[in-house]
């Protein structure tokens, strides 16, 4: 495991389980104020996954581990059958916060198959099951995004230019990120490479995440705009693309934030290499394709404002689809902390699942 000191000292977690005590980062404060807000209940983790102050699938489904074991705590003096019940309700409840990120499905499913596994316990130990299951979650995410880190750092040359879009850093998961991961060990190994983070409007995680985290690490970063990508690719100065994913399906088609296929579709046409961080808990094999996957739709005041101020006539229609779908054809390589996989992706899922 990775010393923290690898992506900065300061840089705040996105979540800290401290004396059994659920702590999660507002991050739509950053990067200007820093606040662990105390999380004691389901209602509160859910309303924190929806406003996007905990975000990236990862860390998603991490909260929501632990936001089921701070409710639970709340109803131990139920009969065990109402507390069984109980724990299914609000797995589902939780679930049903954000549609498109599979970690989060992910997380309730696995939470839910610890609880019958331990249903012969009284309700303090399927509690204590639970709270030991979701610290095992957080520990495997930490431990992913190195894995992710040794598969893909090979990939980043001295003098590359890498483009990212969103934020897959350190702030989606619990330790590192997942596209950037190999960039934080590329620069501990000393590399000298530039990242290019597009803005990513319409919320600017871009922005406000991946370039602040990366520059306090002392990597360099520079922000652009989301339509400067073209520009950037067709100068030369983009050498490679590397982008998180909230979700691959059987076929290898992925969703990520909203813009990613525009990327893509650039990528392949200037001839750039286009690669997915994914972890292995965000596979999902139960979904065919790309077409079947559910894109929340956000609300529209998140086009039409920019920092709660109003950009656009009051009225403006807007669409705001929160993720796009790049087709697998687009993909030249998806990375797990398995190893890496190129097409026929099919196969290849088929088989890195298997053995998992």
């Amino acid at each position: 495991m990775p010393d923290k000191s690898i992506i900065a000292d300061d840089l705040p977690l996105s979540i800290e389980w401290k004396d059994g005590e659920l702590y999660i980062l507002d991050q739509t404060l950053l990067p200007h104020k820093t606040v662990m807000e105390h999380h004691t209940n389901a209602e509160q983790v859910w309303d924190t996954i929806k406003r996007l102050k905990v975000r990236g699938a990862p860390a998603i489904g991490v909260s929501a581990a632990y936001g089921l074991c701070v409710e639970m705590r709340h109803h131990v003096n139920l009969s065990s059958d109402e507390f069984i019940q109980k724990v299914k309700e609000q797995a589902d409840y939780l679930d049903s916060s954000r549609p498109t990120a599979i970690n989060l499905n992910w997380a309730m499913k696995r939470m839910v198959e610890c609880l019958d596994q331990n249903i012969s316990g009284s309700n303090d130990e399927m509690l204590n099951a639970l709270i030991r299951e979701a610290e095992l979650i957080h520990e495997e995410d930490k431990a992913i995004s190195y894995g992710l880190a040794k598969v893909a750092e090979p990939l980043i040359k001295d003098g590359m230019g890498i483009m990212t879009h969103c934020n897959a850093g350190s702030l989606a998961t619990s330790i590192l990120g997942t596209a950037t991961a190999p960039m934080y060990l590329a620069h501990d190994k000393g590399k000298n490479f530039k990242v290019y983070a597009n803005e990513t409007r319409p919320l600017f995680q871009g922005a406000r995440l991946t370039a602040w985290e990366l520059d306090k690490a002392g990597i360099d970063v520079t922000l652009i705009t989301d339509n400067m990508a073209a520009h950037m690719m067709a100068t030369g100065q983009i050498n490679m693309v590397i982008v998180g994913t909230d979700r691959v399906v059987a076929n290898g088609d992925v969703a990520n934030k909203i813009g990613t296929l525009g990327v893509a579709i650039l990528a392949k046409h200037y001839g750039i290499p286009f690669y997915v961080a994914c972890p292995s808990s965000t596979i999902d094999m139960h979904t065919a394709t790309g077409a079947d996957i559910p894109i929340e739709e956000r609300d529209g005041a998140e086009v039409t404002t920019i920092l709660g101020q109003d950009v656009a006539a009051i009225g403006t229609k807007t669409r705001s689809p929160a993720f796009d779908v790049t087709p697998n054809e687009l993909v030249t390589g998806i990375f797990t902390e398995k190893g890496m996989i190129t097409a026929p992706y099919k196969d290849a899922l088929e088989q890195l699942m298997k053995g998992a």
